[in-house]
């Protein structure tokens, strides 16, 4: 054990940190996440050119919504992509955390705009029920394949994000929209080929329309928890809690524990931690880090070791 136990905390502590600063929790590095962005933006938008192109030409309003559908989403990809360029900035004065939370203030914004998106599409949809329209099918098959390829490439392309990564699960729901677009319109002129249901394709989009919800919902409600501060999916604080106590011989107390998650896969935390000695101090701040990061997945700790009583007076310190 050293002599200086403060500078072993200093020492562990910095460790810790550049442990979490060159670590990323199994998603793609955040480069290689922006020129997907990129790619999946340019194709989404020489494929919106070609719909709207083919709607004005065949006379169909569906190729036309799904065009500016596809619109509103390469505007979705396009915020996504200057996201992810943003996260990389390193943090400043005025930002200690840097840019990373901009992905998911994307991503919460995206989800956001699927709820127009959809309040749009379903009220076109009644507008087509009630007030049906000649439609060239041959062209709008043609134009809704093409399509429907793009999307299914594009999709794929942007499946690889992380699990916790919302600005990539904002911009895949817009192309996931684009994709159930395209195989709605695809049924639809196909129907009108064959036995001239114009009725399909208002019917289909509106069905489209509430499986774009459902998903806008979930990613509205995880990137708003984050944003929020909420502890990360899949941990629970009293666990976490009861599992430092017992970390190392030396702790007596944990209390003012905080989890939270800053962006993609960045879980971090705060604590207060009492020990029986102070010499032990050093010893239990890496015992805690060990704990947090191979159990938990948490790699930014901040802990302040408390030798006695904790030094805040609020009701989290009352019993020590």
């Amino acid at each position: 054990m050293s002599a200086n136990p403060a500078h072993d905390d200093a020492a562990a502590h910095a460790s810790a940190s550049q442990h979490y600063l060159h670590h990323h929790d199994h998603a793609l590095p955040p480069a290689v996440r922006g020129r997907k962005l990129l790619i999946a933006f340019l194709l989404t938008t020489m494929m919106m050119i070609a719909e709207i192109v083919g709607g004005l030409w065949s006379g169909s309003l569906a190729l036309l919504t799904d065009g500016g559908h596809m619109m509103v989403d390469a505007l979705a990809l396009l915020m996504a992509f200057a996201g992810a360029r943003l996260a990389l900035r390193p943090a400043d004065a005025k930002r200690s955390y840097g840019y990373g939370r901009m992905e998911v203030l994307v991503g919460f914004v995206n989800a956001l705009s699927q709820f127009v998106l959809v309040g749009w599409v379903v009220y076109e949809a009644f507008d087509r029920l009630l007030h049906p329209d000649r439609i060239l099918s041959g062209m709008m098959l043609v134009v809704a394949l093409v399509g429907l390829v793009v999307n299914v490439l594009v999709l794929r392309s942007l499946h690889t994000h992380a699990h916790d990564d919302m600005n990539a699960a904002g911009a895949s729901l817009h192309v996931l929209g684009d994709l159930l677009g395209s195989v709605a319109a695809v049924l639809a002129a196909l129907a009108i080929q064959a036995f001239g249901w114009l009725w399909m394709d208002p019917t289909l989009s509106i069905l489209v329309a509430i499986l774009i919800l459902a998903s806008a919902w979930r990613l509205l409600r995880r990137s708003a928890h984050i944003l929020l501060e909420g502890v990360p999916e899949g941990l629970d604080s009293a666990t976490v809690e009861a599992a430092l106590r017992s970390a190392d011989p030396a702790i007596r107390d944990i209390h003012h524990l905080h989890v939270w998650q800053l962006a993609s896969g960045s879980r971090m935390a705060t604590l207060h931690a009492v020990v029986e000695d102070p010499a032990g101090g050093a010893r239990a701040l890496r015992a805690i880090n060990q704990l947090l990061l191979e159990r938990f997945e948490i790699r930014h700790v901040t802990v302040q070791i408390d030798p006695g009583p904790c030094a805040d007076h609020d009701e989290h310190c009352a019993h020590d």
